[in-house]
């Protein structure tokens, strides 16, 4: 469950993957619910966030605990959080270069968002009902956008989900992209 009074100072942390930022947001609560500046440009980028002109705003609703989306590595940087709930965050970076393949997870709830750069892949499984996952882009979305995928359950990523591929919520399309073995490296 989270408790907004874990968060109280702003930061900003790069992980294991080049560019793959964690922010910590001060979230501030009382009897009625919380708060939180979900993004501000101008303290975030001071702590060495990248600049990010964002273009489009997206929502990502997922009813039930175990709903298991990814990994998608798009042409553009992304900003992620959640409205309500909790997700295992998960990303794989799928650039061309030496951290190909690099995992890293990561929780995400209301006091924590991450910044994805353009070529990571990025996934998540829901560890509460009726979650908003929230992200901001610096791209719109077109119909022929190309993207760069890589199987959730590869066991070559070593991802340890939460919840069991057998017991997960997981699209078609999603459970039939390829292991890294026969991933191509995305340009960008």
């Amino acid at each position: 469950m989270f408790d907004p009074t874990d968060y109280n100072e702003l930061t900003v942390t790069e992980s294991s993957i080049p560019g793959l930022f964690v922010i910590k947001l001060p979230v501030h609560g009382d009897n009625r619910g919380w708060f939180k500046e979900n993004y501000q440009k101008e303290k975030m980028e001071a702590l060495g966030l990248p600049s990010f002109n964002i273009v489009q705003n997206n929502i990502s609703f997922n009813d039930k605990t175990g709903a298991t989306r990814g990994l998608h590595a798009e042409p553009w940087n992304k900003f992620i959080s959640t409205a309500n709930g909790r997700v295992f965050g998960a990303w794989c970076d799928l650039r061309k270069g030496d951290s190909f393949g690099r995992v890293f997870t990561h929780e995400i709830n209301p006091g924590t968002a991450i910044f994805v750069p353009k070529g990571v892949a990025n996934g998540y499984q829901t560890l509460d009902d009726n979650v908003a996952y929230t992200y901001l882009v610096d791209a719109h979305w077109f119909p022929d956008t190309k993207y760069t995928f890589v199987n959730l359950f590869d066991p070559e990523l070593k991802i340890n989900w939460p919840i069991d591929k057998d017991q997960a919520i997981i699209s078609e399309k999603d459970a039939a992209h390829p292991l890294l073995s026969n991933v191509i490296p995305m340009e960008v």
